[in-house]
């Protein structure tokens, strides 16, 4: 073949008449007696291809195939895009094999989890896992254009730590030259040194959490998204701002992404707004009484917040709760006391049954967060890095995580989170 640009196939669609070169993979394929029509997709879009039988025949075309195919640009309106392209020369670039478990035009979803993942290339090039990443992808974006917007400066803290966040459970050890090391639960001590320097940080990254779980709705490895937030009054503002940062989200996903929501049967998208804040003791009294639960006591299970969320729904119209004041017991040592009677400044967000984030009003005086610590048996000597930052003038702060898998897969209503995962890491899966 002679040298000619690549034209992405959303270009060909404006170039009617045009000589184009296109590369992509055969998504689908019909071969007749005299003509072949060849579907081919790139990362822009999808075209129909149009050849004589016998220019493929030595070929042996296949779905999967990759390729690139040059020929003429033509109006034709029966055709997806208004356009096809009429076949002059075909080379195939990478020959797909021809045992594959399923293909990308397919149904994805009658394709076993365990397939897809073991071929994960190949599902995430199916129209529907591209919607899924398209809509997750959207989501991280959105977030890090509230989060600049409103006066946030985004923050990149280490993975390797010296010790757990949250006192040294669940988490994964690492040799460390010699050294024992830690993959971070959290960045959250990182999130409040940034507090102290900028009063507005957020990160997003990868953390690992070293729990046993073989869940639908849990992965050892996720993306979260961060934000800390100094000079708060409560909570109550951390919640505030996360309600306009998902306001924000939603609505440039609307914008940008409805067609793949409504593909995904999801569309509309919950109205955060109405959610209502309800506290951990308004929601046990709400169990007992619509539901006669009462053997709940420091924390909800998957089934009360599958109940609250249908409750808030029948109430408001969103299946979102803001649940505030959990238990101080089942808080880490840094969350701020509620009150005297043992509750906590934490709260969660439940969507749709799930919990998508975890935050709260942190301690921000140093002898207050060494007691805490020490009431927990947790040594303040082991954090004396940590406590020193708080001899800095650390201001009242709070913030929050959401993860980002859970997020996705709430939104879409998806039966499991690894749907949203390039390669999910649990118990059970460590490859490809």
């Amino acid at each position: 073949m002679t040298e000619t640009a690549r034209t992405f196939v959303e270009n060909a669609r404006q170039q009617i008449g045009a000589y184009v070169a296109l590369r992509g993979w055969i998504y689908r394929l019909r071969v007749l007696s005299d003509t072949a029509f060849i579907v081919l997709r790139d990362c822009t879009g999808e075209v129909q291809c149009v050849s004589a039988t016998a220019r493929l025949r030595s070929l042996r075309l296949k779905k999967e195939d990759a390729v690139e195919i040059r020929g003429t640009v033509r109006a034709d309106q029966r055709a997806s895009g208004g356009v096809e392209v009429m076949v002059e020369e075909v080379l195939v670039l990478g020959a797909a094999s021809r045992a594959l478990p399923f293909n990308s035009s397919g149904d994805i979803k009658k394709v076993s989890l365990n397939a897809q993942l073991d071929y994960r290339p190949l599902s995430l090039r199916t129209a529907r896992l591209k919607d899924i990443f398209d809509v997750k992808n959207a989501l991280l974006r959105s977030f890090r254009k509230f989060m600049e917007a409103n006066h946030f400066t985004e923050i990149i803290t280490s993975k390797l730590v010296g010790r757990g966040t949250e006192g040294g459970t669940n988490v994964f050890e690492v040799d460390y030259f010699g050294r024992q090391a830690f993959l971070a639960q959290s960045p959250q001590f990182y999130k409040e040194h940034g507090v102290v320097a900028f009063e507005r940080v957020f990160e997003t990254g990868h953390v690992y959490r070293a729990e046993p779980h073989a869940s639908s709705r849990h992965l050892t490895e996720y993306y979260s998204l961060d934000f800390e937030v100094g000079f708060i009054d409560g909570p109550e503002d951390v919640i505030e701002i996360e309600r306009k940062l998902l306001e924000s989200m939603f609505l440039d996903l609307a914008k940008r992404h409805k067609e793949a929501l409504e593909r995904l049967d999801a569309w509309p998208l919950p109205d955060i707004a109405k959610a209502p804040i309800w506290t951990f003791d308004e929601c046990l009294a709400r169990l007992a009484n619509c539901h006669g639960l009462t053997h709940l006591t420091d924390d909800l299970d998957p089934n009360a917040e599958r109940l609250l969320c249908a409750l808030a729904e029948e109430e408001t119209g969103v299946a979102a709760v803001f649940v505030l004041g959990f238990p101080l017991s089942g808080r880490p040592f840094y969350t701020l006391p509620r009150g005297k009677e043992g509750a906590s400044q934490g709260f969660d967000l439940l969507l749709n049954g799930v919990e998508v984030t975890t935050g709260g009003q942190r301690h921000h005086d140093h002898d207050a967060l060494r007691a805490s610590m020490s009431s927990r048996s947790v040594g303040p000597s082991q954090f004396e890095d940590h406590l020193r930052m708080f001899q800095l003038g650390m201001p009242p702060h709070g913030g929050l995580a959401i993860g980002l898998e859970r997020l996705t897969a709430q939104i879409l209503h998806l039966r499991n989170i690894r749907e949203t995962v390039m390669y999910p890491r649990d118990r059970n899966r460590f490859s490809p």
